[in-house]
């Protein structure tokens, strides 16, 4: 189930709530990314809140929005990069992406196979991709005032399971948004504190969400070539390694 794009950007730019959150989730992902210089980066679902840093450095920004969401223009005051598409069939190229972001993109996808298929086509070789999805241990998923509340939330081992299944190579992952998915003054003013709590120990891995990066790699194809050849013995030096028996004349015994 996909929330409109017009709920989803209340949440995120009118409500203290979704500001705080994006706040928590671009500095995570600053911290794996701290530049684009020079690369194509593209986010999926309602990524646009976190693509900002990477518009001066990068070589190209792309907002891809599903339809059953709906798109936006952004970024506001600037040439729009957001475009409406198909869930599993993108108007990109094969291989032409460095980095991919998918927020609210993967849980509310009706075939999440055919996304993560989508994913690696478009996706150069060795390119990174951070998949960011409600954690099902924590509160943010439990909760419908929030974005996270919606679709289908996982745990760590689910997650890496089904990017690992699709050829993807887990590099880091992280839990991110420990604060209570609550707009109350008490709350806002001590989500920094939980926020440090939370980090401080990553085992728990409770946060709101989870944020996992993945890398593709590409492996050369086995072909029939040299390696099966020089299994076989040359037939140059076939009389060498299994001589023949030497005839013997008439009369000798």
């Amino acid at each position: 189930m996909h929330l409109d794009v017009l709920d989803l950007k209340s949440f995120y730019y009118r409500s203290a709530l979704g500001r705080a959150a994006q706040t928590v989730l671009r500095h995570q992902l600053l911290r794996l990314w701290p530049e684009a210089h020079g690369q194509t980066v593209t986010g999926f679902g309602f990524a646009a809140p976190l693509l900002r840093p990477y518009l001066g450095d990068a070589r190209r920004v792309i907002g891809l929005m599903p339809g059953p969401q709906g798109v936006m223009p952004w970024p506001k005051g600037q040439e729009n990069v957001s475009v409406l598409c198909e869930e599993t069939h993108w108007p990109l190229q094969t291989g032409c992406i460095d980095k991919l972001v998918l927020l609210h993109g993967l849980e509310t996808c009706e075939n999440p196979t055919a996304l993560l298929n989508e994913c690696w086509r478009c996706l150069g070789p060795g390119g990174k991709a951070v998949f960011i999805v409600p954690n099902r241990a924590g509160l943010w998923s439990r909760s419908d005032l929030t974005p996270f509340g919606y679709g289908r939330p996982y745990s760590l081992r689910q997650l890496e399971a089904q990017l690992k299944s699709h050829s993807f190579a887990v590099e880091h992952s992280v839990s991110a948004l420990y604060q209570p998915p609550s707009s109350k003054k008490f709350w806002r003013k001590t989500a920094p504190f939980w926020e440090a709590g939370g980090q401080s120990i990553p085992i728990l891995a409770t946060g709101g969400v989870l944020m996992v990066e993945v890398s593709k790699q590409v492996y050369a194809p086995r072909k029939p070539g040299l390696p099966a050849a020089v299994k076989r013995p040359l037939e140059a030096l076939d009389g060498l390694t299994n001589p023949a028996p030497k005839p013997v004349p008439h009369g000798r015994h």
